[in-house]
């Protein structure tokens, strides 16, 4: 393993016309994408793993990045997704008896261009204030380019609101995960950017998982003989997802019980006639807190969203699209957002957060057992 950090120049570019000067880390050359970061202290491998990531230049709050490596067994999935990485104070050395390689090996096998060896505070506030905003790093022989030029591709980059992102990270057929202990039944996974913590989760509860393509059709849903379906976290505007939607009003038809993360409760959202929205700077980290309402105890969570869905926070409401009662279950108590839903006729409930908890905390595993409870519930009355 190599752990001696690049020190090709490097500058990161947003679109307002903002710059900030650095070091190359990782990979050389351009990237795009929308500017976010996250505050997780941890977790930086499950981070550029998210599939959820797609599109996006990740910042890191924490100063400190890389100590513990990279592993084998803590992907999210089968390699880095995020557009471009930006970190204060990459580690010289790697200390971990589980590394495999650097995380500066890590990105440059990827082809992921970082920077390294800026104020990451400042460009935070920065975004806190102005919102996410396109960005692109230029490193190597393309930090050299001239400014104009940077800021002009920089500006030509597409917007998020608005883009389809599933099938970009979707997989292409098939994929079977063996349930563990006593079998409950076929579980069709929509997947819009799975992380394998998600799937471990849902097999350990009995679940034989089938990880299905984003563009599947709802006879080949039913084609397995499902108990329920899912529907993963992504990347992506769930705006530009109408076809995701009108599968998953089917899948209501039909009196699935439904349980949906993050993107999934997104698209549940608008399946049951509401709106979504981008939000500023979205929740990206592993410290979000947020309200239960069923018990009134707050959770800390891991978040990766920036987009929400409109609704009511307090009391009931009739689903536009006629799927009776809805109520909101979760509340993020930094900014009110809506963290849940619940439909009261239906079986079906989401959340926007993950419970999956991957890197931590596990304050929302138990959603698992409830989604568990909820299929196994809906198959007794079925068959009563």
């Amino acid at each position: 393993m190599t752990s001696l950090f690049q020190t090709a120049p490097a500058v990161l570019v947003l679109e307002d016309g903002t710059r900030h000067v650095g070091r190359a880390y990782g990979a050389e050359g351009t990237t795009l994408g929308e500017v976010v970061f996250s505050t997780g202290m941890t977790g930086y491998q499950e981070t550029l793993t998210d599939p959820s990531y797609a599109g996006q230049i990740v910042l890191q709050t924490a100063p400190h990045i890389g100590n513990t490596g990279m592993n084998g067994e803590d992907p999210e999935s089968r390699r880095i997704w995020v557009s471009g990485y930006i970190v204060r104070d990459p580690s010289r050395v790697v200390s971990n008896w589980r590394a495999d390689e650097s995380l500066d090996d890590a990105l440059v096998n990827d082809g992921v261009v970082g920077i390294s060896g800026i104020d990451t505070r400042a460009v935070t506030r920065h975004i806190r204030s102005a919102g996410s905003m396109r960005g692109g790093i230029f490193s190597g022989e393309a930090a050299a380019v001239d400014a104009d030029e940077q800021l002009r591709l920089v500006r030509e980059a597409p917007q998020m609101a608005g883009q389809n992102l599933s099938a970009q990270v979707s997989v292409s057929a098939a994929e079977v995960t063996a349930a563990t202990g006593e079998r409950i039944g076929n579980l069709a996974v929509l997947d819009l950017g799975v992380k394998q913590a998600t799937v471990d989760n849902l097999a350990a509860r009995g679940f034989e998982v089938h990880v299905l393509p984003q563009d599947v059709t709802i006879e080949e849903i039913r084609a397995i003989d499902p108990v329920a379906v899912f529907y993963s976290n992504g990347p992506g505007d769930p705006a530009a997802s109408g076809d995701h939607v009108d599968l998953l009003r089917s899948v209501l038809d039909d009196g699935l019980p439904f349980f949906g993360i993050c993107f999934g409760n997104q698209l549940l959202g608008r399946a049951l006639g509401l709106g979504t929205y981008k939000l500023p700077f979205g929740h990206r980290g592993i410290n979000q807190p947020v309200l239960d309402k069923e018990t009134g105890r707050v959770e800390i969570t891991a978040h990766n969203h920036g987009f929400a869905v409109d609704a009511p926070i307090e009391g009931e409401f009739d689903s536009p699209h006629g799927y009776g009662r809805i109520e909101v279950s979760h509340v993020g108590l930094n900014d009110q957002v809506v963290e849940g839903l619940r439909a009261l006729d239906i079986p079906a409930f989401s959340v926007q957060y993950h419970p999956e908890a991957a890197a931590g905390p596990h304050d929302a595993n138990y959603l698992f057992d409830r989604f568990r409870d909820l299929v196994v519930a809906t198959l007794k009355e079925k068959n009563a």
